[in-house]
Formats: structure tokens, C-alpha cells, sequence
């Protein structure tokens, strides 16, 4: 039964084309534990992702205008790691987007971005660091694949590499509304996925043999699995390697989806869009059958405020004592943080962390060479700590 795990009721959705009840999902309760953000680089332009290499005690973050800073020591560096700023565009959900180092960035020097061209098309690109640590080599980039984009929304734009040691990217649908191209249902292109990439020492790319499409007629190679929206944002449980997709949904649900290493890691898997929007039916009733379609573990609807997930990580670092296996999520418009635990399959202890909510638009979570959690604004990047 396509129903959210969490405990719901149901009203008449009166304005719904399909008379599909509308789960209302009632805000989860306040935790026990106490936690607060403490700001560690203020005046930044729309911070949207922070990441580190393996070992590193830096903090790199990205802006949507093109640019990646590095804060050092707790301060932010005046000059970028790199700055795209001339080539990246920045109309709408557009601008650099992802950053992602190598897994052996130690040796090799090699990370990814992913970014919006003039033309609105995504790019994931390699680049090398220069013989100064602190500063990537511009002239470096070796473009591994162009996306073209239709419209200037739903770009996706996490790069991300996996247990594995292969690059994931996440790639909406293409933009406007309700998919009208229908890239979330077509293998054969590469909207709407999760793709799978294996990016050399060097810096170039190769598709590996054992993604789910290789080989299949009608379908591309790259693809990991198909029916995603816009996934903002996706990570792996570095305990276990479960997949963690936040999918942003249409005009009524957002939805999370998990698939465990363990049943392969979301391997050819179909997520629903625009056949569901979380578990609504969203497209023709006569394709809403539930079989073959991933079910969301956690949806909510879009009531006080809601409007877009933004996806985190599940806590794996050493400071916040209790919060072990926690998956944390927001709201992009309503600006609350919550968290779940997925456990026999299921989104269990919800929480509502009303201290984390740092005022304004939630854009993204980070993640540091520890472990530790971050969460950014509009200007600000802080880390999740212990309250005091």
C-alpha cells in the first residue's frame, strides 16, 4: 500500500484532478536532545554545498555565482579555491551547483564540479589542484559530459562519490512543470536520474560495465536508476552506504527516498516521478498501480509555509553525542530542520529541531573530512553543534 510510514490522516483533496486524499503528516515532535548552529563564515552569496577531501580539516564551500572558497583555521579565505564566475550562469536554479573530491585527491589532485554553462546546459567537469594547496588550476578542466537543459529549473547538481568509488550526479527532469517532457519515465536520456560515472586518475571518464542499462536497447549507459524530480540534495550513510535521495515534488508532497547497500544501493530502481509526486497520483490513474515504483519512507505536504526539500546527511561524525544514524532534512521556504532514523525499513524517531532553524531559506547541508554537519543560508555557513 502506498502509503508515507509515518502516522497520517487523510482529508478530501478537493482540488485534485485525480481525487487523490491528501496525507496531512502532523510536524514531529521536539527532540530531547539539545542542539545549536554556531556560525563559521558569514557573507557569502548563496552557499550551496560544503564538502572537504578525505583528511582535511579545511572547509570548501560553494557558491552559486561560480565561485568555491575555502574557510582555514576558522577564517574565509578572500581569494577562491576556483572561480567560474565567467562562465557559470546563474539565472533561476542555474550557477555552480556541486563540488565532489577524488577519493584519492591525496595522490591525484582531481575533484568535480558540476555548473550551468552560458547556455544553461550543465557541465561536470574535472579540475586539478595547482602546486598551491589552496588554488585549483582553472586551465585544468577536462568537460566529461554536457547535459543539455530545457528550461532553467530542476538542474539537480550533486556530485557525489560513492562507497564504491564511483561519481554519482543528480539530474532533475529538465524544468518547468510536471515534466512535460517526460524525462523522469525515459531511460534513454539523461534528465531525471541518478547517473553513474568512473572518473580516472587522469580526469577522464568512462560509464562502468555494471550500471543497470548497459547493453539495453532504447536506454542510456549512464543512469543509475530513473523517476526523480529535482534531487536536492543525495548522500551516502558512510556507515553502511545507504542511499539518502531528498526529492523535491510538484506543488503538494516532498518525499525522501532510501535504498540500502545491501539491496544494491538504488540499482535500476524507478522513483515514481511524474507518474507520483511522493505517493500521490500524480499522473494517469491507469499508471498509478504501485508495482514497479519506489515508495518514499518519508513524505510531507506543502502546508505553513513548506514549499521544497532540502536533503542532509545521515550523522556520522563524534560530537554529538546521541545522534548517531540521524538523518537530517529542512524545508527551503518554511526554514525548519528535522531528522529521522531509518530503521527495518522505515523513517522512525522524527524530530523537529526548532534550534536549528537558522532563519530564512534552508539551501543545503555539508559535510566535513570528520563527519560533523553544517547547514547554510542565504549568507551564512554554521556547523551543528552541541547547545551549550
Amino acid at each position: 500500500m502506498l502509503l508515507s510510514v509515518l502516522a497520517v490522516t487523510t482529508v478530501a483533496c478537493g482540488g485534485c484532478s485525480d481525487n487523490t486524499p491528501v496525507i496531512v503528516t502532523p510536524p514531529p515532535p521536539p527532540p530531547v536532545i539539545s542542539l545549536a548552529l554556531h556560525p563559521v563564515a558569514t557573507g557569502l552569496t548563496n552557499p550551496l554545498y560544503l564538502t572537504a577531501p578525505t583528511g582535511d580539516s579545511r572547509l570548501f564551500v560553494v557558491e552559486k555565482p561560480g565561485r568555491i572558497r575555502i574557510v582555514k583555521a576558522g577564517v574565509l579565505q578572500a581569494q577562491p579555491f576556483l572561480d567560474l564566475s565567467a562562465v557559470v550562469s546563474t539565472g533561476g536554479e542555474q550557477g555552480l551547483l556541486g563540488l565532489a573530491f577524488h577519493p584519492r585527491y591525496a595522490s591525484n589532485g582531481r575533484f568535480v564540479v558540476d555548473y550551468t554553462d552560458a547556455a544553461g546546459d550543465t557541465h561536470i567537469s574535472t579540475f586539478k589542484v595547482s602546486d598551491n594547496g589552496d588554488r585549483a588550476d582553472p586551465a585544468s578542466e577536462q568537460v566529461v559530459l554536457v547535459v543539455p537543459q530545457p528550461y532553467a529549473n530542476h538542474n539537480g547538481g550533486d556530485v557525489v562519490f560513492g562507497p564504491d568509488g564511483m561519481l554519482y550526479v543528480g539530474m532533475g527532469d529538465g524544468g518547468s512543470g510536471g515534466d512535460p517532457q517526460g524525462h523522469g519515465q525515459n531511460s534513454n536520456d539523461l534528465l531525471g536520474s541518478l547517473l553513474r560515472l568512473d572518473i580516472h586518475d587522469d580526469g577522464s571518464m568512462a560509464i562502468p560495465a555494471d550500471n543497470p542499462f548497459v547493453g539495453q536497447s532504447n536506454a542510456r549507459a549512464e543512469p543509475w536508476n530513473v523517476g526523480l524530480r529535482n534531487p536536492w540534495r543525495f548522500s551516502f550513510d558512510r556507515s553502511n552506504g545507504d542511499l539518502y535521495i531528498a526529492d523535491v515534488g510538484q506543488d503538494q508532497r516532498e518525499e525522501v527516498d532510501v535504498s540500502t547497500a545491501a539491496s544494491g544501493g538504488g540499482k535500476g530502481l524507478n522513483y515514481g516521478w511524474n507518474i507520483y509526486e511522493g505517493t500521490r497520483c500524480f499522473g494517469s490513474a491507469s499508471l498509478c498501480t504501485g508495482s514497479g515504483f519506489v515508495v518514499p519512507v518519508l513524505e510531507y505536504q506543502h502546508t505553513s509555509g513548506a514549499c521544497s526539500i532540502t536533503g542532509g546527511f545521515v550523522y556520522r561524525g563524534a560530537v554529538l553525542a546521541g545522534m548517531q544514524g540521524t538523518y537530517f532534512y529542512a524545508d527551503y521556504c518554511a526554514g525548519w530542520v528535522r531528522s529521522f532514523r531509518y530503521a527495518g525499513g522505515q523513517a522512525t524517531a522524527p524530530a523537529n529541531w526548532t534550534s536549528l532553524a537558522p532563519g530564512g531559506a534552508v539551501l543545503s547541508f555539508g559535510q566535513d573530512a570528520a563527519g560533523e554537519l553544517y547547514l547554510m543560508n542565504t549568507t551564512t555557513v554554521f556547523r551543528i553543534i552541541a547547545a551549550p
